[in-house]
């Protein structure tokens, strides 16, 4: 009698354990799981803040800026040139930023894409010239350096495309009368921007 006791306390024992091991793994799988999703949520939110504040990219603003034809140079090759008037915080400039980046790749070895930021005080003579009091401000000129036309604002691509197929065959330019969305620029031009230390970049 003595001898089934032991087996019986010793079968509890083991249910009893498995019984706890049943309740502690679950509770630990739970826990590593929700671990889990949080590191992943982390991370992408991460990613996604860095995303859209630091976009990549060969149609970003800042791209296209840094790829743009140096003026001096347009102004000796002999192409007809595209120059936009823009700045780093104009919206419509950012909007347009992929539209004109396709059209650089389809039009860049006849023509010559030119950025002047309106923030650097050594385009303060090219502002003046160009009368430009909105962003973005675009100026249409022929291979010979004669400014032939502007268009202010936010354009449609396609109208874009017309103005600079017109412009490399040397025809007159079809959609030069419209004026989209604009930044405007009241401030840009003061003596002040000589301090200004956005007074940076192309």
């Amino acid at each position: 009698m003595s001898s089934s006791q032991p087996s019986s306390n010793s079968n509890t024992a083991s249910v009893s354990q498995a019984v706890t091991s049943q309740t502690v793994m679950p509770q630990t799988g739970s826990k590593l799981r929700n671990g889990l999703i949080a590191v992943v949520a982390i991370v992408l939110s991460v990613a996604l803040f860095w995303g859209i504040n630091h976009p990549s990219g060969t149609n970003t603003l800042a791209a296209l800026a840094k790829s743009a034809t140096p003026l001096a140079m347009a102004q000796q090759n002999g192409k007809p040139t595209l120059m936009e008037f823009y700045a780093d915080w104009c919206t419509t400039c950012q909007a347009m930023a992929g539209d004109l980046g396709e059209l650089k790749q389809e039009y860049g070895d006849r023509l010559n894409f030119v950025m002047l930021n309106v923030d650097n005080t050594k385009w303060l003579p090219e502002l003046t010239e160009y009368r430009v009091d909105g962003i973005p401000h675009f100026v249409f000129i022929d291979d010979e350096g004669t400014a032939l036309a502007n268009v202010i604002g936010e354009q449609p691509r396609a109208i874009m495309a017309t103005n600079l197929d017109a412009l490399i065959q040397g025809q007159p330019l079809p959609n030069v009368g419209s004026q989209g969305e604009t930044s405007s620029l009241e401030t840009a031009t003061t003596p002040a921007m000589a301090d200004d230390p956005r007074s940076h970049g192309g």
